[in-house]
Order: structure tokens, then sequence, then C-alpha cells
């Protein structure tokens, strides 16, 4: 059975060029991409979207990183999408992800991490319905 899930490509990886990169290792694992878009994440929204982390010793350096440059959010699709997905990118840390993962091979460090994925169906509706209308796709 098809499933959705959410992709956000990171500052790091959109400033390093490597939007192109990530989007064909989703293609190539499977995925299909049903909508794609591009913009600034200014503060208040950041704060919002990782707002399950507020109070975290982590949380102001998140959000000062996500809101530092442009991101890419892509809807994609295909069997076990979330599953699949956390799979092809990896731990959230690179030096714990397997070779062959986005994150292994594309991130600088635990934060700079290059790219978000969902975690759950559930964190897939609030991730995909804050970045698109749910008539877009």
């Amino acid at each position: 059975m098809e499933e959705r899930t959410f992709l956000l490509i990171k500052p790091d990886a959109v400033e390093r060029n490597l939007i192109g990169e990530i989007l064909k290792r989703a293609e190539d694992a499977g995925f299909k991409i049903i909508a794609l878009k591009m913009g600034d994440l200014p503060r208040t929204q950041a704060e919002r979207f990782y707002q399950v982390h507020r109070g975290k010793h982590f949380f102001e350096k998140l959000i000062e990183y996500m809101s530092s440059g442009k991101v890419v959010a892509v809807l994609l699709e295909r069997e076990n999408a979330v599953k699949r997905l956390r799979e092809l990118v990896g731990a959230t840390d690179p030096k714990d992800a397997e070779n062959g993962t986005i994150r292994h091979d594309l991130a600088l460090d635990g934060q700079r991490n290059s790219v978000h994925a969902s975690d759950s169906s559930r964190n897939f509706e609030f991730e995909s319905k804050f970045f698109f209308e749910p008539t877009l796709y």
C-alpha cells in the first residue's frame, strides 16, 4: 500500500548544492516526488515546527540553524514510506549512520545533518500540513 512521508532538506545541504543529489537518492530508492517547495524558514516558524524539542539543550542552536538559510520541503510516496525514508536518511548523528545513508555520506555533523524525515505517520500529518496546503497534493 502506498504511503506518504515528508523530507526537509536543511540549510547546510541547500547551501552546498546537494538538493539534486538528495532527491536523486530518494527517487533511486523508489520514492515518487508528490510536491516540492523551497523557501526560508523564519525563526517563528522554525520554533513551531520543532516545538516538540522546546526546552531541550539543543533547541536554541537548532532554531538558529534552521532559520539561517533556505530549506526544501518534499512530499514523497511509496510503500512503507515513513520507514523506508528513515532508513535512507540514517541516524541523526552521521557518525552513527550506516554507510550509504544520506546523513553518513552528506552530513557535516549531528546538527548540520542535511535532512529531516518524518518519524511517524502522525508526525507526517503535522509536518506536511506545516509546509503544504492539503489541497496541493
